[in-house]
């Protein structure tokens, strides 16, 4: 089976505080070989990207209402009436909030849809064909 990539660069805000961000280049990925996730990299002050792996739902529908918990939350909002998605992200190593521009993420989201529409996600995965081949044996 053919796996298909769709990835797009953007510029991503790391919110410091309310009066203060500044910009963190990021590329969005997505692979119909892992249909349920959205892989995001961050180039912050390293050399190496920081990874995040999350479900492909949750920033679905974070672009239209607040959703997740935990270590992982997304929603939409105005700034300085621009639209944009907020990410607040949680690990052991640190917290971060990110803000994406709506309009970009959204136009990434869809590409990701049409390559793997919702519902599909487990027909990507082969795992029929892996049963159907360790019970013919």
């Amino acid at each position: 089976m053919q796996h298909t990539v769709v990835e797009r660069e953007l510029e991503l805000r790391l919110i410091l505080s309310p009066e203060r961000s500044i910009p963190v280049p990021a590329r969005l990925c997505y692979r119909s070989d892992d249909p349920y996730a959205v892989h995001i990299g961050f180039h912050v002050t390293s050399d190496t990207p920081v990874h995040w792996t999350f479900a492909r739902d949750l920033l679905v529908e974070g672009v239209f209402r607040p959703c997740g918990h935990g270590d992982v939350r997304v929603w939409p909002t105005k700034v300085e009436g621009r639209s944009v998605v907020l990410m607040a992200l949680s690990s052991p190593d640190g917290d971060a909030l990110l803000e994406a521009p709506v309009a970009q993420v959204s136009a990434w989201l869809e590409r990701t849809l049409r390559v793997v529409p919702p519902g599909t996600e487990a027909g990507r995965l082969g795992i029929d064909d892996a049963l159907d081949q360790l019970l013919a044996r």
